[in-house]
């Protein structure tokens, strides 16, 4: 973004990478499969590099609104310096605190989540699934992030991003509104889990592997680390993989 700003030019959108897809070596692929998409259709976008620091959004659910609204100001002030206006994020945690809770804090954007981006490019023809893997024959599961779905009522979008494969789209029983977290939200990502009868992750991971899928699709860096985990819980990696939608459509268009 500052390269972008000092050539005096500006983006269409600004990338919000988000930490675990800046930090994390399995969320990683995800961004550079986001970038391929963006580059692929043509968008001018932008990152904010180092630039960019946590959203606060760990902060504020382990209940520091203190360290919470430190992060977001910093953040608000170095977006507002840019005069950023539309942001996509990878991460469905980074979307609802940049859309919902910034607004209060005087940041204000058109804040969008990758899986939404997706389904707009796929209404507008810039997408399409030939080419590439085919993903024919495939059953896919789809488990929806709680900050996408229950959070933000988004559940059509990544949906969309599946429908248009050739394969078999199959729901959980707890799916949609009715979806069962991962486990991680909350920040319970960055905590061990109280003592119980099972962890969150192996109820949910469960229900997907009983329908038989062939891949378990999720659009949030937390929901694949705690689904990913589950599969090799059970010692299915080998029959079951866990992919993002950026994933799954960057395949499908043959950008991989």
């Amino acid at each position: 973004m500052a390269e972008m700003a000092a050539k005096g030019e500006s983006p269409e959108i600004l990338f919000w990478v988000g930490c675990a897809g800046s930090f994390d070596e399995r969320a990683q692929k995800i961004t550079r499969d986001i970038c391929r998409i963006l580059e692929h259709v043509g968008l001018k976008y932008a990152v904010l590099g180092t630039e960019e620091s946590c959203t606060g959004d760990p902060a504020k659910r382990a209940g520091n609104e203190f360290l919470f609204q430190m992060q977001a100001m910093a953040n608000i002030q170095t977006l507002d310096a840019y005069s950023i206006r539309k942001i996509v994020t990878g991460c469905p945690h980074c979307f609802n605190t940049i859309k919902n809770e910034y607004p209060s804090l005087g940041g204000n954007y058109d804040v969008i989540h990758h899986s939404q981006l997706i389904q707009q490019l796929i209404d507008e023809g810039k997408l399409k699934a030939e080419g590439g893997e085919s993903f024919k024959g495939k059953r896919i599961t789809f488990h929806d992030p709680c900050y996408l779905g229950r959070g933000n009522n988004v559940y059509e979008a990544p949906r969309a991003a599946l429908e248009i494969l050739d394969a078999e789209l199959v729901e959980m029983k707890r799916c949609r509104s009715n979806g069962l977290c991962c486990g991680a939200g909350g920040a319970q990502m960055f905590k061990e889990p109280e003592k119980g009868n099972k962890d969150i992750n192996i109820e949910r991971i469960e229900e997907a592997l009983s329908l038989e899928p062939n891949i378990v699709a999720s659009s949030c860096p937390f929901c694949m680390t705690m689904l990913s985990d589950g599969v090799k819980n059970f010692n299915k990696e080998q029959e079951v993989k866990v992919l993002d939608i950026a994933e799954i459509t960057a395949k499908a268009n043959g950008l991989i």
